[in-house]
Parts: C-alpha cells; sequence; structure tokens
C-alpha cells in the first residue's frame, strides 16, 4: 500500500476514534491544522462564536481540523473534525514529542484570566506551569479558572502530541492559549504558522502592561510566520507595542451570521439604549454610565441596559446610584443568546464605548436587528460598520449627542440603519474565509 493512502487510513482511523464521526477528506483541498481554546456549545465569549463561524466557512475551501480543549460529541459542524482533548485520553501520547518551548518563560501568574488582565498576586519565583500547588492539571471544566497557564502547556503538549498523527499543510492558532501549541507543531513540523489576533494583552489591560501574556503574544508573534489581525486597528496596535512587521500581517476582519431579526412588544414606554459585553476596562462600562447620565439630563425619557458581567459589576451598580440615574439604569448579568436577542429586539440605539476593542461583533449583531449603533472610533467594527456613528471613547458628550439625535430624529435614525444595512453583505464569515484563503496562497503556504 502506497505510504500516503496508509497514513491518510490512519488518520481517518484517529478522526474516528476520537471525534466519533469520520470526515471524509476531500481530495485536492489543503488542509488547515486549527488550535481553538473553545468551541460552540461549550462557550465562554466570542472566541468560541468566531472560531466555529471562521472554521465553518473556510470548510467550504479546505479540509479543517480544529483542536480544543474541549468539545462535545454531540455538536456537529459540516465539514469540520472536531477533536476535543476531554474526549481522548492525553496519557496515550504522552511520549510523543514533549520538546521545550521555543523561548523561556519566567513568571507565571497562577489565576490568570485571559480575557481580563495578567495582573495577579502571583509570585515572581513561580515556574511554568506550577502554578498553586494544589491547582487541579487540566481542568477542562473551567479553562478559565485555576491555573490558566499550566492548561495552556498541557494543552500544547497535547495538540503537539496528536499532530504527529495529522497530516496538514498549515497551523492556524487562535490568541495566545495556542501559541505554543502553535510553535510547538510547527518546531516539529516545519509547517508555517498562523496566529490569528482576536484580542491583546495591551487591549485588556491598556499599553503599560508588560506582564507574561504580553511576552507570551511578543515571542507568538515574532515566532509566527503570517499574523492575522481581525483589524486595522489591531494591526497597529501590534505594530506599535509589540514591534512586528506591519509587511508579516494580513488584516482579516470578523464576518457575521446574520440572524432573523425581530420587533417585541416593551413593557415600558422609555426608548431603552443597550450596551453588551463584558464589564471589564476594555469595554469602557464606566462611559457608558457618564454617557447614560448625559443623555438623562436632556431626556430622563430613556432606559439604559447593561448586560454582561465581569470585575466592574458592582461598581456600575454603586455608581448608578450615586449619580441618582439607578431607577434608568439597569444591569442584567450574563444573559444566554435567546435573551440577548430579546435584549436587541427591544432597544432603540446600541452602544459600544470600548477603550480597546480589536472588532466589536456585538455591534454587528445590532445592526442585524435594525438598531443603530454608536461605537467608539478606538474599535476595528468602525472600519467595516460605516454606517454607524463613531466617538473616541472619552467623549461622552458626542456619544450622549448622537444617541440623543437618534432617538428624536427618526429620518436621521432609518438613515443611519439603513447605511449599516449596506454594510452588512461585507461583512460575512464567507468574505473572510476567502481572504484568508488568498493570505495563505500569497505566502505559498498552501
Amino acid at each position: 500500500m502506497h505510504n500516503s493512502v496508509k497514513n491518510r487510513e490512519e488518520k481517518f482511523r484517529f478522526q474516528k476514534k476520537f471525534q466519533g464521526e469520520k470526515i471524509k477528506m476531500r481530495e485536492n483541498l489543503p488542509k488547515v491544522l486549527m488550535l481553538g481554546w473553545e468551541f460552540p456549545p461549550l462557550i465562554n465569549g466570542g472566541l468560541g462564536v468566531a472560531c466555529h463561524d471562521l472554521s465553518s466557512a473556510m470548510s467550504n475551501f479546505a479540509n479543517i481540523t480544529m483542536v480544543v480543549p474541549k468539545s462535545s460529541l454531540d455538536f456537529k459542524t459540516k465539514n469540520v473534525n472536531l477533536i476535543g482533548i476531554n474526549n481522548i485520553d492525553p496519557n496515550a501520547f504522552s511520549s510523543h514529542n514533549k520538546g521545550n518551548t521555543p523561548f523561556t518563560l519566567h513568571s507565571v501568574p497562577a489565576d490568570l484570566n485571559p480575557y481580563y488582565t495578567s495582573t495577579t498576586d502571583a509570585s515572581a519565583t513561580d515556574k511554568p506551569g506550577e502554578g498553586k500547588k494544589n491547582a487541579n492539571p487540566f481542568d477542562i471544566d473551567n479553562l478559565y479558572g485555576g491555573d490558566v497557564i499550566k492548561k495552556v502547556h498541557q494543552y500544547s503538549d497535547i495538540t503537539a502530541s496528536l499532530a504527529s498523527t495529522l497530516n496538514f499543510d498549515v497551523i492556524h492558532a487562535h490568541d495566545w492559549m495556542t501559541m505554543i501549541a502553535g510553535m510547538k507543531i510547527k518546531q516539529q513540523t516545519g509547517k508555517p504558522l498562523v496566529v490569528h489576533v482576536h484580542s491583546l494583552e495591551v487591549d485588556r489591560s491598556g499599553p503599560d502592561s508588560k506582564g507574561w501574556v504580553y511576552d507570551l503574544e511578543k515571542k507568538g508573534m515574532e515566532y509566527a510566520d503570517m499574523l492575522m489581525p481581525v483589524s486595522n486597528f489591531t494591526a497597529e496596535n501590534i505594530y506599535k507595542y509589540y514591534g512586528i512587521d506591519k509587511q508579516k500581517m494580513s488584516v482579516i476582519h470578523n464576518g457575521s451570521t446574520s440572524v432573523k431579526s425581530y420587533q417585541s412588544k416593551r413593557n415600558y414606554k422609555e426608548k431603552t439604549v443597550l450596551f453588551v459585553g463584558r464589564l471589564t476596562r476594555q469595554k469602557g462600562p464606566e462611559r457608558f454610565l457618564e454617557i447614560a447620565a448625559k443623555v438623562l439630563e436632556k431626556d430622563p425619557n430613556v432606559r439604559f441596559v447593561m448586560a454582561g458581567t465581569g470585575d466592574y459589576f458592582r461598581s456600575m451598580l454603586e455608581q448608578s446610584s450615586y449619580k441618582n440615574i439607578g431607577n434608568r439604569f439597569h444591569l442584567t448579568g450574563f444573559l444566554n443568546a435567546e435573551k440577548l436577542h430579546y435584549l436587541f429586539s427591544v432597544s432603540d440605539v446600541y452602544c459600544m464605548p470600548s477603550v480597546s476593542e480589536p472588532f466589536g461583533l456585538s455591534a454587528v449583531e445590532a445592526a442585524h436587528f435594525g438598531i443603530p449603533c454608536v461605537i467608539s472610533k478606538q474599535s476595528g467594527v468602525a472600519e467595516v460598520l460605516k454606517g454607524a456613528l463613531t466617538f473616541d471613547h472619552w467623549d461622552i458628550n458626542k456619544a450622549a449627542s448622537h444617541i440623543l439625535s437618534l432617538l428624536n430624529d427618526s429620518v436621521f435614525k432609518n438613515k443611519i440603519v439603513n447605511d449599516a444595512r449596506e454594510n452588512l453583505d461585507n461583512i460575512t464569515w464567507d468574505i473572510s474565509a476567502q481572504k484568508i484563503m488568498n493570505a495563505y496562497s500569497s505566502r505559498n503556504f498552501i
């Protein structure tokens, strides 16, 4: 039997064993090994949704194998071979490819949350992967809790071992949690490494952040053969704060999945301004509260709804009381997709005051519901949702003025909504996928 045929059959058996269903490879299509940290329906935020929608769209042009820490065998994605480490026995690969990371990591914050900040009280003398002594090894049920760094290293070891059994042309890693895995696989195979940058530590923690995650991001982006930031805004931050040449980058704006919009009847008479996102410094929740206070000075018949949870939740509750707007300012906490869609269906304006937003898919989702958007200029989505009204994140007066105009001028509001609808035709995952394939081809990766 020819070696290539034998290898392909072994790969099919491997995939069937661990995925539960063999996905037949399509001949003559490029093979992409994607590395992700979360995937529907087991997700914590927008990264998992983006990985799913992007890989699904790319499967029209390539054979996609996605490796994540945790997946559901009941969840199927057409033409995407999804491998969850929770569905395999990592010990079966313990003897394979546990080579050194291509660089040295000096300190490890044990309770790091990758989407908030790398600031912790962990000792600077911690060694990579150790963290707290009582941390559970690879606690898959809580990917963002406990010793996250240890999980990142374990994921990299197991994924690199898995890669030795797979056939692929390109390694495509998403964000810092998968960078070590991507670097190890590149080191052992020589295959080109693409790093898809959805978010940066300087977005989450500020431009002065120079902690462990920043170091990993910098080294990972330097080691990669190509970077795919999700916006020109993010590309500029990579160049400015990490010193990476823009010639190494190919900007791939996020797409969006069209949702069936609808309108619901409100149980109150006031108009509604909506914020959706994590309540952290990056998303500017305190700006939203200040904007609300400004608007309510001019028009008290408006309700402001903040959907999400995070470090600033309690602070937002307290500040809304201090500003005497608590009866018009509502915090919902975490909401699932169904409840979020209901909020979109009763809202009149969407406001996204992010301090540093690599993209901002929630604004696109709002536009799908026919909601006019008022968004920070410091966001990637402003580059493609040109029908939205923009403001510098610190300019709460301009933001409040935009919102008041939309609430009180129906002709102006309809124009903004229609302009954004035209933009939506060019914000699709199919377009993003095609651009990625073109970028691969331009560097001779496929």
